[in-house]
Formats: structure tokens, C-alpha cells, sequence
């Protein structure tokens, strides 16, 4: 192909020559914050408009004992109208305090909450996609102590759109929709995943100041996006997503309509959203075979993360777990993780 042909190139190219204006270079407490009000007022204007707040109105639809723990099917209300299908799982085991610590347990691409749920109903294919990613995350956190609510997405589970899309990636199908509207998928999760943290902190059982978010994949993505924006999510486990949007998303293509921004390159790279979370903790979870998330990408956007930990004098509250596998939750270092960030029930 000639030389100026490839729109692969150019898109490229024009990263390379794009200075990302709001990029974080802090390098002390107050430079930090005044940066995290600069870059946060930007992101929430891109990720434009945000709907309108409505009463939670949850309804328990159906109880389950599972080994562990309860499992309730519930639906709530996140904006007028819009109705979110959630489980809720909440420990047997007696806690040791009046309220417990919760999770937020948000799922990727797959079958929705029942993936982090483990809930296959008996196919086979569900039973590996679970094994593995390690995916049933939701379910694990519940049987150590915490109460944990996994919701669907829009687009996934009992959400999906309702009709074929002729081999198309539906994710990629609902983001055109959604802008033809002048709305952004990505934008409508994080709503719901903070309306969910509404929900939480309106429940008997939850310690309202202990809440943390667990996510792999997609999941990842909803996670870091949330926890950027709102910090009532004080620790988080991000799996399988740290990385550089030049390697896994103009490089590699390795993302969807629903893990959109729209102009975010000319502000900010993926180091940046995850920069607005500090100084709460996170601990990112990276597989060396990954290969849709390169390794040494993962490694580079880190290294800002860190910096900008380092700069808010919270170095202690990040940090990156590399291991041999690849796209999944692994769990090594997690339940440790949150278990020192959150406390125990």
C-alpha cells in the first residue's frame, strides 16, 4: 500500500503529533488536586450528558441460598424510567460489626451479572468462560464477608438490546445509537454504577463509608471510570484493562462502543482517569499474556499512576500485580488488598 493511504497510520500519526493538554504532571499534594479539578471538570464535560437522578425505588424480586451467602434478585431505578436488574448478595455468616464493607462487583463482556455471580444454569460454556477468566469475583467476595451488588450494563444480560445485529459487535451498534442522540453508552453505565452505590449505602447491612469496586475487562473499564468520578468508592481491583490507548485501542482495535470517550486523546490518556482516583487505593491486575492489553503499555501507564500517587504522598495505595496468565481476574494479591483498604466486616 502506498505511503498515506492507511487511515491506521494517520489515526497514528495524529496521536503522536496530539499533545494531550490536561495530562497529569504533578508533582506535590496541592499541584495534584489543582490538576484532578482541571482534568475531572473536563472528563465529566465529555462524557456529556449525565441523566437525571429519580428514587431508587428497589424492589427484592426473588431470594436464593447459595453456599455462603444469600442471593437477591432486584431491580432498581436509575433515572426516570429506567429500570437496572441487580443481584445482591449478602454473607450468612454472622458480622462482626453492626454493617460490613460491600463491593461493587462490575462485569465484562459475556452473560452480565451472572458471569461475576457464577451462575450458569447448567451450560457448559458458561462453566469455562467462568473457569477461565476466573470470573465468578462477585461470588468469592460474598463467601469472604462482603456484601456485594453486581448489576447488568446497558446492553448486557437481562439488558440487552433485544435483536440481532447481523454479526455486528452490539456494544459497537448501541454506542452508534446511543450518538445519534448525543449520548455515550460508557457515560450511562458509570450513572448507574453510582446510582448502585446509592443503593448500597441505603442498605441496613453496609457500611456506607467502606465501599470498594472489583472489575475485569469491560469491567475494568465501568470500574476505573467510576471510581474517577465518584469518591465514595474507596478502593478498587482493576483486572485485565490497565494499559495505553495507543497499544490496546489504536494499535490493537481491543475495545467497544461501550468503553468510548469521545475526544478524551486530546486531554488525557488512560493514566490520567486512573490519576483522578488517588489518593484512594487500587490495585491493577495485569497478565503478561494478555494479548489484548501488551504488557509493556500496561507497564508505562503505571508508571504516571504511581506518580501521581507518589505526588498526593500516597505511594503505598497503588500498585500493579504482573502475573504469568492472562485475561482475568486473578485474585493473588485482591482479597488482601481490600481487606486492608476496607477493613473486615
Amino acid at each position: 500500500m502506498p505511503t498515506g493511504y492507511s487511515l491506521g497510520d494517520y489515526l497514528n500519526r495524529r496521536y503522536r503529533e496530539t499533545r494531550r493538554e490536561l495530562g497529569c504532571e504533578a508533582t506535590d499534594p496541592a499541584q495534584l488536586a489543582s490538576w484532578q479539578q482541571a482534568f475531572g471538570t473536563k472528563l465529566r464535560e465529555l462524557m456529556s450528558p449525565f441523566p437525571e437522578s429519580a428514587p431508587l425505588n428497589a424492589q427484592v424480586l426473588e431470594q436464593v441460598r447459595e453456599d455462603g451467602y444469600t442471593r437477591e434478585a432486584i431491580v432498581f431505578q436509575s433515572e426516570p424510567g429506567v429500570l437496572v436488574p441487580a443481584y445482591l448478595l449478602v454473607p450468612s455468616a454472622p458480622a462482626a460489626t453492626d454493617r460490613r464493607p460491600a463491593i461493587l462487583a462490575l462485569h465484562g463482556h459475556g452473560n452480565g451479572k451472572d458471569d461475576v455471580c457464577g451462575i450458569t444454569y447448567g451450560e457448559e460454556r458458561r462453566v469455562e468462560r467462568i473457569r477461565q477468566h476466573n470470573y465468578d469475583y462477585a461470588a468469592q467476595f460474598a463467601r469472604r464477608g462482603y456484601v456485594v451488588l453486581a448489576p447488568d450494563a446497558r446492553g448486557f444480560g437481562e439488558r440487552r438490546v433485544g435483536h440481532d445485529f447481523a454479526g455486528a459487535d452490539g456494544c459497537n451498534v448501541v454506542y452508534l445509537k446511543a450518538q445519534l442522540l448525543g449520548l455515550n453508552p460508557l457515560s450511562l453505565n458509570v450513572w448507574d454504577a453510582r446510582r448502585a452505590i446509592d443503593l448500597l449505602q441505603s442498605r441496613p447491612e453496609v457500611d456506607p463509608d467502606r465501599i470498594g469496586a472489583v472489575g475485569l475487562s469491560f469491567g475494568g473499564t465501568w470500574t476505573m471510570f467510576t471510581a474517577a468520578l465518584d469518591a465514595r468508592i474507596k478502593a478498587a481491583v482493576i483486572s485485565g484493562y490497565l494499559n495505553t490507548f495507543e497499544a490496546f485501542a489504536l494499535g490493537l482495535g481491543n475495545f467497544c462502543g461501550s468503553q468510548v470517550v469521545p475526544g478524551l486523546l486530546r486531554y488525557g490518556e488512560q493514566s490520567d482517569v486512573a490519576s483522578l482516583i488517588a489518593p484512594r487505593s487500587v490495585l491493577y491486575e495485569n497478565g503478561i499474556a494478555d494479548d489484548g492489553f501488551p504488557v509493556e503499555a500496561a507497564k508505562a501507564a503505571f508508571r504516571r499512576i504511581k506518580a501521581a500517587y507518589d505526588a498526593a504522598g500516597a505511594g503505598d495505595r497503588v500498585a500493579l500485580d504482573l502475573h504469568d496468565g492472562g485475561h482475568q481476574f486473578l485474585g493473588r494479591h485482591a482479597f488482601d488488598w481490600l481487606a486492608r483498604w476496607l477493613g473486615g466486616d
